[in-house]
């Protein structure tokens, strides 16, 4: 029946007309209208629907409300009836409905009017859906246990994860289905979440399902408690999520992390390789090995890889089982691969080489000569991954690691991981390689530098020992010198230049050199060390002309301590730039620091250096050192009681001593320096061995002295040097009478050589000359010169010391007095007139 006007808006009054959705029906209940809202809620477009039958979008329901229109009263009952319409999409909705029937006052013009208002859920429903997408839409796996830990529900996506049918699992505990896994710590944690309604976020499973059973997975699991109404617990609810990509990424992070702090922590190349194999083993593999090609241990350039013939070194080596490596082949030992091995192959083209499964029956197993690899093959080795080591473009060697504990073959990851492991490690490896040929350079230029034998001399007894800074930490400069000086006197030196590395050794060489120069000058300790401190700053300003300076720089605060010990008198002078003081230990085992003068290091401005000249008994040792060893002794105060205890064990031969002072410090020595000792016991020459005359300044008295030399060379058994030596003293004191100042003074020592000295209170120096055939004088000083095997001139306080030394067997031996000069042996070496 018509729908009167009072209805209709009683219709439309009751619902938002902004929102309802007006759907138009003919009397056969095809839409013939569809309005916009009918579209936002429904889903539809207008084209879609217009001319389809209400009953084929909805047959669920129109079809009882078309009856209901037509039926007088019932229809009226109708009006705001909830009905669930299904949306273009799927999806159900609940809508509240009113439909009323149109005339259009022609026959067979009826129709209907419905209004449509979306309308919430009731909450259960609401709930219901909720739980119904939960357990069949969501991709986070939901077990739902109950008290007694029994599963009594799950969703697809925990199907999915465990491989396990919801028939082969519901209504049981996880110890039934999956014994594989940690079961005792999951239902310790629902048991706790069971009895403590507390929830546990977040923990972490590792293991293996029937869904992957080659592959391990971890899974993060989130557990709560399920309450009823009342508050009891109804169960408890785990939400597993598979992280295992996450948690590969997240380990392989780590592991790079790790590998970066504990690969390369020194520059030694083999400590490096060990360091590589710690980090690989047993984490990655069961047993690897680290090959490099000859020479990149010693710090030499590699070569092509095709060059060394597939042989490499062993530089380390490591196993998860030690007897993994029995009967296997040594650190240090050569290792070669047949040309068509896996490993050959990956050194030749620096490529990797992944083998999951090892073929027994491959040629390369079949044809090896070695036997090693088929006992490899007997303890289980099943799966190979090799990876050059390289860096800069150059291959130093590889890596090669074997599986057999492992049940898992090498996977593409492991290799991709590895890589990159090696790849860090041999930039570490390059960089130790480079580090060690420049620390070989620098420990070769430093000692070459440094006395490999003490030369004889009659003055001290020397034993020394010097211990280059650790391989990683570069040499340093100190140095130490023993030089022989004229009169039978030595020279002591030792020093320290600031730095390490070449360079450091490059200016020890400098300042070694220019003492030993200046040394040869007969220079007295405080004006070598003033001469020595004028030349850095000169070197320093000439070299910074030349682009040079950061090199000399490093001279600036050079110490050194220089000390002359004269065995006649046995006076010691000494003279230190910025070093410590030596000490003294006595026969009887006291030992004392001498109060040596302070003063500042060389090339800081201060050209005064003041001595100090203190008497030695026959028997005392002086203590040389290095400022490594008191850097050593300030950080562990126990060290300066063992230096003394063992310097005062005067009974022990020297170079044990020595020897015992280097192992006392060592532990305690900083990694970079380097550890410089000298020790020397004084000697001394008798009375018999030294024969002194003081001399008028008169020409009558040569004849005699002459004489007075050859009555004392007879008394020295010397006789076969009577007639050079009458030749040498008659020209040096003729010499000094004639341009010499009183004094005069002959002294004669009977050392290791025959030394005359002649003094006079003239400083003006001598020179050799060559005179012309048919000049009369200026040969005498050309006759000493050939008669000796060294002469020079020596400044004191007191004016000046013209000195020669024969050698006790010198060739003269089988010249007879009347035999002319020019007869003499031919082998008589040079003069070496730079002493002069």
């Amino acid at each position: 029946m018509p729908l009167n006007a009072s209805a209709t808006r009683s219709c439309v009054e009751s619902t938002d007309a902004g929102q309802a959705a007006t759907i138009l029906l003919d009397r056969h209940g095809v839409v013939i209208a569809w309005s916009p809202a009918a579209e936002q809620l429904f889903g539809y477009r207008t084209t879609e629907v217009v001319g389809r039958s209400a009953a084929e979008l909805w047959p669920e329901a129109f079809p009882d409300l078309l009856q209901e229109s037509s039926g007088g009263e019932e229809a009226d009952r109708s009006l705001g009836r909830s009905v669930a319409l299904t949306h273009r999409r799927g999806h159900h909705l609940d809508v509240a409905l009113m439909a009323s029937s149109l005339a259009s006052g022609k026959p067979g013009g009826e129709g209907t009017v419905i209004l449509a208002t979306a309308r919430p859920l009731p909450r259960h429903r609401e709930d219901q859906a909720i739980l119904d997408g939960l357990f069949t839409q969501s991709p986070i796996g939901v077990a739902v246990y109950d008290t007694q830990l029994r599963l009594v529900r799950m969703n697809a996506a925990l199907e999915r994860i465990q491989g396990l049918p919801p028939q082969a699992v519901l209504g049981r505990r996880i110890t039934e289905f999956l014994p594989e896994l940690d079961t005792a710590a999951m239902e310790n944690r629902l048991q706790s979440v069971l009895d403590t309604g507390r929830p546990i976020m977040s923990a972490e499973h590792r293991g293996r399902t029937p869904a992957d059973p080659g592959k391990d997975h971890v899974w993060n699991v989130s557990s709560f408690a399920l309450t009823g109404p009342d508050g009891r617990t109804l169960g408890v609810t785990d939400a597993i999520i598979d992280i295992t990509d996450r948690y590969r990424a997240r380990e392989r992070l780590a592991f790079l992390d790790e590998a970066a702090a504990r690969i390369g922590t020194t520059l030694d190349v083999t400590r490096t390789a060990e360091e590589l194999l710690d980090i690989l083993v047993p984490r990655l593999a069961d047993f690897a090995v680290v090959g490099l090609l000859e020479g990149v241990a010693a710090g030499e350039e590699p070569g092509p890889p095709a060059a060394s013939g597939g042989i490499l070194r062993l530089a380390a080596r490591k196993a998860s089982n030690p007897a993994m490596t029995e009967g296997l082949r040594r650190v240090g030992d050569l290792q070669g691969f047949p040309a068509d091995s896996p490993h050959a192959q990956s050194l030749a083209d620096g490529q990797p080489r992944l083998l999951p499964v090892i073929d027994p029956n491959a040629d390369w197993i079949r044809n090896s000569p070695d036997p090693r690899v088929q006992v490899m093959l007997k303890r289980g080795t099943h799966s190979l991954m090799l990876v050059p080591l390289r860096a800069r473009e150059v291959t130093l060697g590889f890596v090669h690691m074997y599986r057999s504990a492992h049940a898992d073959a090498f996977e593409p990851d492991d290799l991709v991981l590895t890589q990159e492991l090696v790849a860090r490690a041999a930039v570490c490896v390059d960089n130790a390689r480079r580090y060690t040929r420049e620390h070989t350079a620098a420990v070769t230029l430093h000692e070459s530098l440094l006395p490999r034998n003490v030369p004889d001399q009659s003055a001290v007894d020397v034993a020394h020992r010097f211990i280059a800074a650790r391989a990683h930490a570069g040499v340093s400069g100190a140095w130490f010198d023993v030089i022989p000086l004229s009169g039978a006197r030595v020279a002591l030196a030792v020093g320290d230049t600031p730095g390490t590395g070449v360079q450091a050794a490059a200016d020890m060489g400098r300042i070694c050199s220019a003492v030993r120069t200046l040394a040869q000058l007969d220079l007295s300790p405080d004006e070598l060390l003033a001469r020595l401190d004028d030349m850095v700053p000169r070197l320093v300003e000439r070299e910074h002309s030349t682009g040079s300076a950061p090199v000399v720089d490093r001279l600036v605060g050079a110490t050194c301590l220089f000390a002359i010990y004269d065995p006649v008198s046995r006076r010691c002078v000494m003279a230190g730039a910025g070093h410590p003081p030596p000490a003294i230990a006595d026969p009887t085992g006291q030992v004392r620091i001498p109060e040596l003068p302070s003063n500042k290091a060389l090339g800081l401005g201060d050209g005064v250096f003041e001595p100090l000249d203190i008497e030695l008994a026959e028997g005392k040792t002086l203590f040389f050192y290095t400022e490594g060893l008191a850097r050593a002794c300030h950080s562990d105060t126990a060290v300066p009681v063992r230096l003394r205890a063992v310097m005062a064990q005067g009974g022990h031969l020297l170079d044990e001593r020595c020897q015992a002072i280097a192992d006392c410090v060592l532990p305690h020595l900083a990694a970079e320096d380097d550890l410089a000792v000298l020790l020397a016991r004084t000697c001394s020459l008798g009375a018999d061995q030294v024969a002194t005359w003081d001399l008028p300044q008169d020409p009558a008295v040569v004849a005699d002295t002459r004489s007075l030399v050859l009555r004392q060379l007879d008394r020295w058994d010397l006789g076969h040097l009577a007639f050079t030596t009458e030749l040498i003293v008659s020209e040096l004191i003729t010499n000094a009478i004639r341009y010499g100042s009183a004094p005069l003074q002959l002294r004669l020592i009977h050392d290791r050589a025959l030394i005359c000295e002649v003094s006079d209170a003239s400083s003006t120096s001598p020179h050799i000359r060559r005179a012309a055939s048919t000049d009369e004088g200026g040969r005498g000083l050309f006759l000493v010169a050939q008669c000796s095997h060294r002469w020079g001139t020596r400044y004191t306080a007191t004016g000046k010391t013209i000195w020669t030394e024969q050698l006790l067997n010198a060739p003269w031996d089988t010249l007879e007095p009347d035999q002319d000069l020019d007869d003499a042996p031919t082998t008589i070496a040079t003069p070496n007139l730079a002493t002069a």
